[in-house]
């Protein structure tokens, strides 16, 4: 595949993702059979997965407003804390209105 024609979304992931994805297919979407093979409880692979998808809807987001994007993506990734972002986004979008 040409690297122009690989989806944003895909280039967007670090590795480690990208390795928890080719795990997830290769066990057939099985969360239990992915706790096993990294030796963590359901309800952790189920949290991960969550943020692997939070992340892949966060990349097709910031086509529409990237800063907020990035923000809320550094609060899916656990760098900064929700309340930070919502914070850090409110301000942004008060002074981007203040430009206009």
């Amino acid at each position: 595949m040409e690297l122009d024609k690989i989806p944003s979304w895909i280039l967007a992931l670090e590795q480690e993702d990208i390795t928890f994805i080719k795990n997830f297919i290769l066990k057939s979407g099985s969360l239990k059979d992915i706790a096993k093979l990294y030796d963590v409880s359901y309800p952790t692979v189920r949290l991960r997965l969550d943020k692997l998808i939070q992340k892949v809807e966060m990349n097709d987001k910031q086509k529409e407003e990237p800063f907020s994007a990035f923000i809320k993506g550094l609060a899916v990734d656990a760098r900064i804390d929700i309340e930070t972002a919502k914070l850090i986004i409110e301000k942004y979008k008060k002074e981007k209105e203040a430009q206009i």
